[in-house]
């Protein structure tokens, strides 16, 4: 076989197999069971409450509407929705760039950022139940780590 031919994949071993299988399973089942959690006791849904969480952590409490969307890893339309009912609950300002009188950035009001405050330790609680408590025992430095890397592509 020539040195440049492409090796043909490995097959899974029963760990990976499972590994992979239950990474699907999580990434299907977790943000509906975090997004149940709050909407039940916030009437907050999970895509609301992590644009309130982005924005509470940004410079001046504001981000560029297109730098928003890829932190909740969402389309500039759905960004859109999303800042436009947290806008009419006084929750979220839009204003112009300074930079770029086209684009528009999304500013956390002092009710937004009281709402994610009255609304953290459910979202916390929600967190623990459904991934931290099965965890015990396990490198989280380090799974932390070999998501990063997974979630980056490498």
């Amino acid at each position: 076989m020539p040195a440049d031919a492409v090796q043909p994949p490995q097959p899974l071993n029963s760990d990976e197999e499972a590994l992979i299988r239950s990474l699907g399973q999580v990434m299907y089942a977790l943000p509906r069971a975090l997004d149940a959690d709050m909407v039940r006791e916030q009437r907050l849904p999970l895509s609301e409450y992590l644009t309130l969480m982005h924005l509470s952590e940004a410079p001046h409490r504001l981000m560029r509407m297109s730098e928003l969307a890829s932190a909740c890893n969402l389309s500039l339309s759905g960004i859109t929705r999303i800042v436009t009912r947290l806008e009419a609950q006084g929750l979220v300002e839009r204003v112009r760039c300074d930079e770029d009188a086209r684009g528009l950035n999304a500013v956390l009001t002092d009710a937004g950022l009281a709402r994610l405050e009255q609304a953290w330790p459910t979202h916390l609680a929600s967190v623990r139940r459904h991934v931290l408590d099965h965890l015990e025992g396990i490198d989280l430095a380090g799974l932390a780590r070999a998501m990063g890397q997974v979630g980056a592509g490498d």
